[in-house]
């Protein structure tokens, strides 16, 4: 089941070019501010920023194509894009690295989307607030509807029920948890998400060659 299949459109904020439900504060939705609309422009989507002391002070910009893919010339165009805007707007006040990745395959689920993606795979979230009586949960995602999602729980404590439908509007992190099945359902959509997209630019490049030759031919009759 895709995300449109289960949203439609009618998703947060399309508008602005921020459609997820998990979203940074302080500096780091300053950043993402500055740095959505370039990434809109080119075709990527936000993930996550987070500025950390790691080596010194680290911007992470972790990023996807539409289609889920990220390769490493993707992360060099996109960090070719974003250093601009983050020069002009100099929403950091010290020098810091700046790192550009993919969401990797125990990604962070930030998007209503990305948990009707991986359905039927382990993950573990954090909620903001008491869900079922707990804050930290750790099971499969079994079910997925615009208000929240059913997870059948890891290993449910005694006296628990197996599954709990947690809100979206209560999820504060959620991430995917690394699996011999995760690893190959990743692979199986990454391999298929660059097939189409090969397929769709040849079919571009074949229409330009067309257009080409048509211009070709209308200057030799004239």
């Amino acid at each position: 089941m895709t995300a449109s299949e289960v949203f439609g459109d009618d998703r947060p904020d399309r508008d602005n070019g921020d459609d997820r439900i998990i979203r940074e504060s302080g500096i780091d939705a300053r950043i993402a501010a500055i740095i959505l609309p370039v990434m809109r422009g080119i075709g990527f989507r936000l993930v996550r920023v987070r500025l950390s002391g790691q080596n010194g002070l680290t911007l992470q910009i972790m990023a996807e194509r539409e289609d889920g893919t990220m390769t490493v010339e993707d992360c060099e165009e996109l960090s070719r894009a974003v250093s601009p805007a983050l020069d002009v707007e100099d929403p950091i006040e010290k020098a810091y690295h700046l790192e550009v990745s993919s969401p990797g395959i125990d990604r962070p689920l930030v998007r209503k989307g990305d948990f009707a993606t991986w359905l039927g795979h382990l993950v573990k979230m954090e909620t903001s607030t008491l869900v079922a009586e707990r804050k930290r949960f750790r099971g499969r995602i079994t079910e997925v509807n615009d208000e929240g999602i059913l997870v059948l729980r890891d290993v449910p404590a005694y006296g628990e029920e197996p599954s709990v439908q947690v809100p979206f509007d209560t999820i504060a992190e959620a991430r995917l948890i690394l699996t011999d099945d995760l690893i190959r359902d990743a692979l199986s959509k990454d391999n298929r998400a660059r097939k189409e997209a090969k397929k769709n630019q040849d079919e571009t490049d074949e229409a330009f060659d067309e257009d080409d030759a048509e211009d070709g031919n209308e200057h030799e009759a004239n």
